[in-house]
């Protein structure tokens, strides 16, 4: 198995096109990562590399990126994340989830904070929703399993400019639901299957793009 170095963030936007799933980090399925397939000149070095090719890797590619696969960041693609929405929430809306009980206290706050406001910073969202040093605790916690669950994404990255223009720093994240990243084309297909049908259809999506892989491996990708 073996996937082209990525030099750029239309290369990264392109495999991630192709492949469907993309972590961004290594794990246990060797060589399907892009910090495994990014030049280490393009890896925290002086040059912009791929942790600046994430934002615009999503702008091109329109794909879902988030803290999907055991707390740490992937790419799904247009294509595929309503299945895989579909499945991770397994079939629940979050109002429907809410009312079965099913949400961890401190997340519905969350979720409805940012269902309400829009896509926003990561700083906006918590200052909104009352964490801080004197306030909420959990915040990473709960992005996180909201991440997991589908029901929020990072769905962009935006940084800080100095009186030139010139970006510096970290990006921001900026976070969004699925349904404000995607609109109508997500809403009226997230929930047409049956989340087994969604299951099985991203199950053979992996096993055709990583041949030889062993099959529990895909179904922890999957979680």
């Amino acid at each position: 198995m073996k996937f082209p170095c990525l030099n750029s963030a239309e290369d990264m936007a392109k495999l991630v096109d192709e492949m469907g799933f993309l972590p961004f980090f290594r794990n246990e399925i060797e060589g399907f990562s892009i910090e495994e397939l990014t030049p280490a000149k393009y890896w925290f070095s002086d040059e912009e590399g791929a942790w600046e090719w994430k934002g615009p890797a999503i702008r091109q590619s329109h794909a879902a990126y988030g803290k999907f696969f055991k707390g740490k960041a992937m790419f799904v693609s247009r294509e595929l994340f309503s299945d895989f929405a579909n499945y991770r929430r397994d079939g629940y809306d979050f109002d429907s989830r809410m009312d079965e009980g099913l949400v961890r206290y401190g997340d519905d706050k969350l979720y409805l904070c940012l269902d309400g406001m829009g896509p926003c910073l990561s700083r906006t969202l918590k200052s909104y929703c009352g964490y801080g040093r004197y306030g909420l605790k959990g915040f990473d916690g709960a992005i996180t399993r909201l991440q997991a669950q589908c029901y929020a994404l990072i769905s962009d990255f935006v940084y800080e400019h100095d009186k030139s223009g010139a970006t510096y720093g970290w990006g921001v994240a900026q976070y969004a639901t699925p349904e404000q990243f995607f609109g109508e084309d997500f809403k009226a297909k997230v929930y047409q299957k049956k989340p087994a049908d969604s299951y099985d259809l991203l199950f053979e999506h992996l096993r055709r793009i990583l041949p030889g892989v062993d099959e529990a491996k895909i179904k922890r990708l999957l979680g």
